[in-house]
């Protein structure tokens, strides 16, 4: 079993810290669907100290989640440990650093993946936050800036020393963005280098994909990230399928998927009204209709999702998730 510190975590599957994906309804939903660890999206570490009212509300937290992890971004040691001092008082359980954003709008500023090209910033931002929080601190990050420094064996081991308890490694370099395909095996020295656990990160995205990263990478579980957008019970699935041996993962069938939509659509507009409620939904609305276990054509599902994503109409949207929730189509999709 994981442990990040004192943290036995539930399974080896964790979800990943999505920008304008892993806000608290989403969180709320991935954690009730079995995942074993949610992280949240990344809090830039000043303004958290600044109190900007769309950096705190990505920074909420429930006691239905927990763990509780407020990842942090930032290349200011004063900031991070401040970052980390207001996310414990905020009730976070796990400090998680972010060295791992890809984003030109991260990059440059220095920060996230930018830091592996400076190891020794780097560590000592690892270190300021370490020692400004008494919560166990974590470290996502990249194989490297390009695949001529490949150092995430090297920075891991320096955060390791410097008191670092779980490292997740996503497969790509920064340079990569997300082209191509994520290395699992390129993850194994990072593990090796290392007596922490190690997630494994990139492209995962069914049962398969989950036993052969960590068969390649040799890591002690993996960070699902985009799959789940949609599909927040797919990391719990995943986990008890690991967990039992299974061949497959047990779907919930598209009554119940249905059931969760709805509550997660309802929670993300009470969480941000309308009209952004509205339309920070859509992508889970889309990921959820492209892959529901609807006997339908693919012609009838992209013309349900494209009326769907389209509607700014809260009961319209419930009410298709209530007819299929009920095991019924919506008129469109039944007549077409």
């Amino acid at each position: 079993m994981i442990e990040i510190g004192p943290i036995r975590l539930a399974n080896r599957v964790a979800i990943a810290p999505m920008s304008g994906v892993s806000d608290l309804p989403f969180r709320r939903a991935a954690a009730a669907g079995g995942a074993g660890l949610v992280v949240s999206e990344m809090v830039a570490s000043a303004e958290l100290v600044n109190a900007r009212p769309d950096v705190l509300r990505r920074a909420e937290g429930d006691p239905a989640v927990r763990p509780f992890v407020i990842q942090l971004a930032g290349r200011d040691e004063h900031w991070m440990a401040e970052g980390a001092k207001l996310a414990e008082a905020a009730g976070a359980d796990v400090i998680d650093i972010n060295m791992g954003c890809p984003s030109r709008q991260v990059t440059g500023k220095a920060c996230g993946s930018a830091l592996m090209r400076e190891p020794e910033m780097a560590v000592r931002l690892i270190a300021a936050t370490v020692r400004a929080t008494t919560k166990p601190v974590t470290l996502k990050m990249r194989l490297g800036w390009n695949h001529d420094s490949l150092n995430a064996p090297l920075i891991a081991k320096a955060a390791e020393d410097a008191g670092v308890r779980l490292i997740t490694v996503h497969g790509r370099t920064r340079n990569q963005f997300y082209a191509g395909s994520a290395d699992w095996s390129a993850i194994r020295p990072t593990k090796e280098a290392v007596s922490i656990p190690v997630l494994a990160n990139g492209d995962i995205e069914t049962l398969d994909h989950a036993r052969e990263a960590l068969r390649r990478s040799g890591a002690d579980g993996v960070m699902i990230g985009r799959a789940t957008i949609g599909r927040p019970w797919l990391g719990g699935a995943i986990a008890k399928a690991l967990e039992f041996g299974a061949a497959s993962i047990m779907e919930p069938t598209l009554e119940a998927q249905a059931a969760g939509m709805l509550a997660l659509y309802r929670d993300l507009i009470g969480h941000y009204g309308e009209p952004l409620g509205i339309r920070i939904a859509r992508k889970h609305l889309s990921g959820f209709i492209d892959a529901a276990p609807m006997d339908i054509s693919p012609v009838v599902r992209r013309n349900l999702r494209s009326e769907v994503c389209r509607s700014f109409s809260i009961s319209y949207i419930q009410d298709v998730l209530e007819l299929l929730a009920n095991g019924k189509l919506p008129v469109l999709a039944a007549a077409a």
